[in-house]
């Protein structure tokens, strides 16, 4: 099967499934996801191996827009009044996280699996996979939050911790796994770990900032043009955000999430550009994006890792639960903040994979790493299916959608 005819029965096949999960009251999002699954060469083999290496551009060009997206929703208004809460909330859900994943992880590890009788190799395990618990994926809380229109304190929260998220959880991953790297007999080095993620960090929101503050200047140039014009010029700067922070090995994520944000916050067609991209855009690249997650899920990998991948999920969900309504009440918020928030932070996939997949190609994690990547893709595959309806059902309960 050629590529082209690949990629549109991948879309095609995405698209229907999306349509009967709604029609069962799911959210489209995991018809998308299961639509992958479907194809998955790993499941059915309609797809193959070498197809998917192929669509690796496709992905990150997909989740280029999303996060762009997500950017978006950090206006400057918003969080001068909510964002001292909001980061907050977001420390308090992602080290709680990391703490119960930690600890759930090398109780097992150590005490109920004889593979695992020594104590720094669990404890390196452990305090790895603890810190792939803290990002939540944003994408698929955004497109439930699109998908069903929903507006209120609550599905802005979602996207405020969301976004921050991220960056919480590469500084998390970043730092712990110098250390578990100290566990496995490796020379650590905080000071040269320290500096470099300053650089992924701070050079990917740099790039993103002067992209948007470019890409200001040319909309005012052409202001006045038809919206075709708009959305090309869109496209052009959210590729070139990404792509210039990949081409120097920061954090391409981050780059267009801090686009987004400056567009946001300075760009006197922010609400037209934003508006263009749910118009045109939202639904072919949800399709895509969450169609090729599935169809990226190493499913072999799987075997033999189906106990931890289930206490790994359980102490992250509770993680994230107690996080979220410790900090609520710490910081006195609302009830319905309180209670239903932590319910869009379950979906987890893209940055953690991706995050794992570095993890895989480090010699130092030679003989754990392809156990942790298991761990990751299954504990990825059941998240993105339950974190969308989770997150549905939290915005129903707190009255955000119908």
């Amino acid at each position: 099967m050629n590529v082209i005819l690949s990629i549109g029965l991948l879309i095609f096949t995405g698209y229907l499934l999306g349509e009967l999960a709604e029609k069962i009251k799911l959210p489209k999002i995991s018809g998308y996801i299961l639509a992958g699954i479907l194809l998955n060469p790993d499941l059915s083999g309609i797809m193959s191996n070498e197809f998917v290496g192929h669509t690796d551009p496709l992905l990150s060009i997909s989740l280029a827009f999303i996060t762009f997206s997500i950017g978006g929703s950090l206006s400057a208004k918003k969080l001068r009044a909510t964002g001292k809460t909001i980061f907050s909330l977001t420390l308090f859900e992602s080290l709680f996280a990391f703490l119960m994943v930690f600890l759930f992880m090398f109780l097992s590890l150590r005490f109920f699996m004889p593979t695992f009788q020594s104590t720094s190799i669990a404890l390196a395990v452990s305090l790895v996979l603890a810190s792939l618990a803290a990002p939540t994926d944003p994408s698929a809380t955004l497109a439930v939050i699109h998908e069903y229109k929903a507006k209120g304190e609550v599905s802005s929260t979602m996207l405020e911790i969301a976004a921050f998220d991220d960056i919480v959880g590469i500084i998390i991953y970043t730092l712990v796994t110098a250390f578990a790297a100290f566990f496995l007999g490796s020379d650590i080095d905080f000071g040269k770990t320290t500096l470099n993620l300053g650089i992924d960090v701070g050079g990917a929101i740099l790039i993103g900032a002067a992209i948007g503050f470019v890409f200001q200047l040319i909309t005012k140039i052409f202001s006045k043009q038809e919206e075709g014009t708009l959305i090309v010029l869109t496209f052009g700067a959210i590729l070139m955000s990404y792509g210039i922070s990949e081409y120097f090995g920061f954090e391409s994520l981050l780059s267009t999430i801090a686009l987004g944000a400056v567009v946001a916050n300075f760009n006197p067609l922010a609400q037209k550009i934003f508006k263009l991209i749910e118009r045109y855009t939202d639904e072919l690249i949800f399709v895509i994006f969450f169609t090729l997650s599935g169809l990226h899920l190493q499913l072999s990998s799987i075997t033999g890792s189906y106990v931890l991948i289930v206490i790994y999920i359980i102490a992250r969900v509770i993680g994230k639960f107690t996080g979220i309504f410790s900090g609520a009440l710490l910081f006195s918020t609302s009830p319905k903040v309180k209670k239903y928030t932590a319910g869009g932070l379950i979906p987890q996939g893209g940055i953690v994979i991706g995050l794992a997949l570095l993890l895989t190609k480090d010699p130092v994690f030679k003989d754990t790493g392809s156990m942790i990547m298991g761990v990751v893709i299954g504990a990825a595959l059941i998240h993105e299916i339950i974190g969308p309806i989770s997150s549905r059902l939290s915005l129903k309960k707190a009255g955000e959608i119908e």
